[in-house]
């Protein structure tokens, strides 16, 4: 974990082999940090982006003894999701559905690449949080039984003793709201299932799969809705870690596992934390308009309007709404390239 007040003392893979004057591929492949009496990474062991603490790090190369770090928890330690997860007291998975409540969004910080909490923040969330026991905020009748991080493995379980289940079933079952809590919940694993189905033979439909799987016709819309936006999302993702890569290999963005998210429009978007050395914090795609440059490290993506995000520091970058990776670091690194608005690209994920 990051502790409180050592944010600007974080060290990213990037920067630790800019700070050994060593490309970052170099880094990867000698590994210097794995060398004996090396500082350890601050970040959890489970985290896809090492960091480290500058302050060690450099007492460490400068031969001087390496300083400890506090052990003590306070409320401004920031912690990734496997951190937040076990302070909730779920597993890293369930986390992922919990971190889009408002309360954990509205405080989400980007540190190499990844998302971390302030520690404050998720006890509060835990506090507040559905479910039972330590932790568990709501008593009986105050609203859904079941806690969030269990809700779509027990839709699961419903869905494979019961494809046709009703939304008023599963509401009964788990004692859950109807709307939107059940229905929600068995169209996105409906979707995820429909997915799955899809990729494993590539010539049905949504709503062939749908049929295949047992699903009652009332729900094929839905649940059709979150398996192409899930399809979408597991084609596109490619591309951009791919583009990921090659920046992070030019040492122009932070080495990170891209994350798709689905806007309010159902579109999806994706960012890339640059290096502080950079003219720009990131970079994001969005699936209507392809490349743009971002103002904001912590919130690169921003609040979906429905219309393209233009103003001081924004351009749009490339000459498709793929273009290929050495095609946009090019343009990143060429202030003269690029526009300030959108370009019109056909549908290249369809």
């Amino acid at each position: 974990m990051i502790r409180a007040g050592r944010l600007e003392r974080v060290q990213t893979m990037a920067d630790l082999a800019a700070r050994l004057g060593m490309p970052l591929g170099t880094f990867r492949n000698k590994k210097p940090h794995t060398q004996e009496g090396h500082p350890a990474p601050i970040s959890s062991p489970d985290s896809r982006a090492l960091l480290w603490d500058s302050e060690q790090t450099d007492a460490f190369y400068a031969g001087e003894p390496v300083p400890a770090l506090t052990d003590a928890d306070d409320d401004e330690d920031l912690l990734d999701r496997h951190e937040a997860a076990a302070e909730v007291g779920v597993e890293p998975g369930s986390w992922n559905g919990y971190k889009s409540a408002p309360q954990l969004a509205e405080h989400v910080v980007m540190v190499g690449g990844t998302e971390h909490w302030p520690r404050g923040v998720v006890r509060q969330f835990k506090e507040g949080r559905p479910g039972r026991g330590a932790g568990g905020g709501r008593r009986t009748g105050s609203g859904d039984m079941v806690p969030r991080d269990q809700l779509l493995p027990r839709i699961a379980e419903l869905l494979d003793d019961n494809p046709a289940i009703t939304v008023t079933e599963a509401a009964d079952e788990l004692g859950v709201a109807k709307f939107p809590t059940a229905q929600a919940g068995l169209a996105q694993v409906r979707g995820r299932r429909i997915a799955d189905l899809i990729e494993a033979d590539p010539d049905l439909t949504p709503l062939q799969a749908a049929e295949r799987l047992g699903y009652p016709r009332v729900t094929h819309r839905g649940a059709a809705v979150v398996a192409e936006a899930e399809l979408r999302a597991r084609r596109a993702r490619p591309y951009v870690q791919q583009v990921a890569d090659t920046l992070a290999q030019a040492d122009v963005a932070q080495q990170a596992e891209v994350e798709m998210r689905q806007l309010a429009g159902g579109y999806l978007a994706s960012a890339i934390i640059l290096g502080s050395d950079q003219r720009v914090p990131a970079l994001v795609w969005d699936e209507r308009y392809g490349w743009r440059t971002a103002t904001n490290r912590r919130h690169p993506i921003g609040k979906d309007t429905g219309a393209a995000p233009e103003g001081e520091g924004i351009r749009y970058l490339g000459s498709s709404a793929q273009p290929k990776p050495a095609e946009l670091l090019e343009a990143l690194t060429d202030s003269r390239r690029g526009s300030k608005r959108p370009k019109a690209f056909p549908e290249e994920n369809a």
